[in-house]
């Protein structure tokens, strides 16, 4: 799962207006092409780990990673009155969320999830409608949404080569792109009285005991297998994407703005296709895979392209 428009900071006239140089660009979309090739991460790790081992051993690596930056940037980690509730009710959500994510990835391919997992931005646009006072469906964000369900519609409606078990799997990842989309929108509602960074950490941390409750539970075994691949997998999630991912996305949106770094978003699904074709040997050259990919990307271009006359800011 990657960072969104909601872990941004307010933004200035000056990263309104600052576009990102070659450097900064090419840090972008390897970035986007690192969160991407997330969902590869975790179906590795789910080799050698129950999906909430997994999950718990993550969050705890990401969140210690983000405490250490946090503290060597002197970043104030006190909450205010009442905003507990809040970290409590995302950290809910987002353990639901997580949970069904890695689940679904047991049984479906990562390229399927990843396409599946760019639905997000379509439902946080339906829910932001909703939910959001002025927070209102464009024709343009009508066309984006439109263009992204359809590109879903030839994963989930796909009959050749499908199995029970990838029908169950696609059906678990759709449901918690969902709650995704909720942690989303609700974090949205409450962003401007919290320090951007604690909606990633605290939710985290209060995660990990519930993911290794799951994993008391249902996890068996809790562990199987610890190979070279299966380590790799859980640095590359807990510390390359959920931590260094989040800390540089933060500078970079601090630096050049949402609007800036969102027209790169459409490389996360070509680089988790394309990542599960080449590391796992997933069929990702079916024409369902390749119609799905190419209407997400078109509906992610779309919702995302610049407006000339008015900012689009998700």
């Amino acid at each position: 799962m990657k960072p969104t428009a909601t872990d941004a900071p307010a933004e200035t006239p000056e990263t309104i207006h600052r576009s990102p140089g070659r450097s900064a660009s090419l840090l972008i979309a390897l970035l986007c092409a690192s969160f991407g090739a997330n969902a590869v991460a975790i179906k590795i790790s789910l080799t050698g780990f129950g999906a909430f081992t997994s999950a718990a051993l993550r969050f705890a690596m990401s969140a210690a990673a983000i405490s250490l930056w946090a503290f060597a940037t002197k970043k104030n980690f006190r909450l205010a009155k009442g905003q507990f509730k809040h970290v409590a009710v995302l950290s809910l959500i987002f353990t639901g969320q997580i949970s069904l994510y890695n689940i679904g990835l047991t049984f479906t391919h990562a390229s399927r999830g990843t396409l599946l997992s760019n639905l997000q931005p379509f439902f946080v646009l339906i829910l932001a409608h909703v939910f959001i006072p002025g927070d209102r469906i464009t024709p343009k964000k009508i066309l984006g949404i439109v263009l992204g369900f359809i590109g879903v519609s030839f994963i989930l409606f796909q009959k050749q080569g499908m199995t029970a078990d990838l029908r169950l799997g696609d059906l678990l990842t759709l449901t918690s792109v969902i709650l995704w989309a909720i942690n989303a929108v609700y974090t949205k509602r409450i962003l401007s009285g919290f320090t951007p960074f604690h909606l990633v950490l605290y939710p985290g941390i209060l995660s990990v005991p519930l993911f290794l409750a799951e994993a008391a539970l249902w996890d068996a075994p809790m562990v199987s297998v610890v190979s070279s691949g299966v380590i790799l997998s859980m640095i590359y999630q807990g510390f390359v994407t959920a931590a260094l991912g989040f800390v540089l996305w933060m500078e970079l949106l601090s630096r050049y703005g949402a609007v800036a770094l969102h027209s790169y978003v459409f490389i996360l699904p070509v680089a988790g296709v394309v990542s599960g074709g080449l590391i796992l040997g997933e069929p990702v050259v079916s024409g369902h895979i390749l119609l799905a990919l190419t209407f997400i990307v078109l509906g992610i271009i779309v919702v995302h392209s610049r407006n000339k006359t008015k900012r689009n800011i998700y």
